[in-house]
């Protein structure tokens, strides 16, 4: 297996907006947890290698990918050093540590606050060998920040950013939200160009999705806060990816640029810094999760694990793989999975990804609705792949019900 998720559920202070499994004020259960992860993975099976798939010359396979680790919360850069190592440890049986990229998501204020000085923890993070930081920025409007349940203010964030560059940090990504409450089209253009200026290696831009049971939900659905319309957040998307291609980057997923940086392309229309673990998710490929509410996929099945905190310690503490609940998945489920998730991708499903990956040529599975929406303009397609047109990009969900 070449992929691993880790789930680290931590935070200091949950965000309005959040919905993903975190919790807050529970510092006290983290050395207990992560005793608990490493458990966790010494139960996990190591899977027999899938068949070989061909790194085919210019196209993007899974074949094409490096092994990946990705820490995800929550708050990981909550953990010590010392936390991290031993994880990584019990990782290396699974996902050989030194060949893969090893990603971990940090908050910048929980850097500053730290009681490791940022930089030296930020260096530490690099002995160990997580060489991709992804920073949750999510804007630099103070007020919104404040909004937005964030624990760090604008200049924070730009200071963790020179302090990662300065550790050595290579590959930096950061994270951005936009048509968030009260953001203004000025308040957008400032950030774009803040951005810029900064020049991370690669850039996350998500349009604000307003999950219920959030505080932010309740906020704005009782009318004492309000959010830009579809209009003006699509007018901000448009003017992300306008300024961001002039200024040099690749808009190689939906949501997602890169630096059109000096090395070699994974793919056409892949930058080399893209980030190989969602490029993973992206391809429907199998892997590995662990961690209170992680979802792993391992066909012809996708699993996810006990939610609760202390369920899953006391579950993998009682010798038990902390499974919640296992789906199974049919043939029709992966090939229509391998095609919404990968039209996210500008490079397209490619025709040598999808047989490797399904069984099944591409065209003789799809063929019909293939043609449907070429006609209709949302698909277009080359020798190699399929892709979203301009307007299905804009379109896309209409595009992904076709094969839901």
């Amino acid at each position: 297996m070449q992929h691993l998720y880790l789930h680290i559920p931590f935070c200091h202070r949950r965000c309005s907006y959040c919905d993903f499994n975190t919790y807050a004020n529970l510092e006290d259960r983290i050395e207990a947890y992560v005793a608990a992860l490493c458990a966790e993975l010494a139960l996990l099976p190591v899977p027999p290698a899938p068949p070989a798939e061909r790194a085919a010359d210019g196209v993007l396979t899974s074949a094409t990918l490096r092994p990946t680790i990705f820490f995800g919360g929550g708050t990981p850069s909550m953990l010590t050093l010392p936390q991290l190592e031993r994880i990584l440890q019990a990782a290396d049986r699974l996902v050989p540590v030194q060949q893969a990229e090893v990603s971990l998501e940090a908050n910048p204020g929980t850097l500053l606050g730290a009681d490791t000085p940022a930089l030296d923890y930020l260096r530490g993070l690099l002995s160990l060998g997580i060489r991709r930081l992804s920073l949750g920025v999510q804007t630099l409007h103070d007020p919104l920040l404040r909004v937005l349940g964030r624990t760090h203010t604008a200049a924070e964030a730009k200071q963790t950013y020179l302090l990662a560059r300065q550790a050595g940090f290579e590959n930096i990504s950061l994270d951005f939200m936009f048509g968030l409450p009260g953001q203004t089209f000025a308040d957008w253009q400032a950030v774009v160009d803040a951005l810029i200026a900064w020049q991370p290696d690669h850039l996350s831009a998500y349009s604000l999705i307003l999950e219920e049971r959030t505080p932010l939900f309740a906020q704005v659905t009782s009318g004492r806060i309000s959010v830009p319309d579809d209009d003006l957040a699509g007018a901000m998307y448009e003017h992300a990816i306008e300024q961001l291609a002039l200024a040099g980057y690749q808009h190689y997923e939906i949501s997602n640029w890169a630096q059109a940086s000096t090395q070699p392309k994974l793919a056409p229309r892949v930058p080399a810094y893209a980030c190989q673990h969602n490029l993973a998710y992206w391809l429907n490929s199998d892997y590995l999760a662990a961690g209170a509410g992680a979802h792993g996929h391992i066909y012809p099945y996708r699993y996810y694990d006990i939610l609760n905190v202390d369920a899953y310690i006391h579950a993998v503490q009682q010798g038990q793989r902390p499974i919640a609940e296992t789906i199974d998945l049919s043939h029709a489920d992966l090939c229509a999975e391998t095609m919404f998730m990968g039209l996210r991708l500008h490079a397209g499903v490619s025709r040598t990804h999808f047989a490797q990956r399904c069984g099944v040529e591409l065209d003789a599975t799809y063929g019909d609705t293939l043609a449907q929406l070429a006609a209709q303009g949302l698909l277009a397609h080359d020798a190699h792949a399929v892709y979203l047109t301009a307007r299905g990009r804009n379109l896309g969900n209409r595009v992904f019900e076709h094969f839901v």
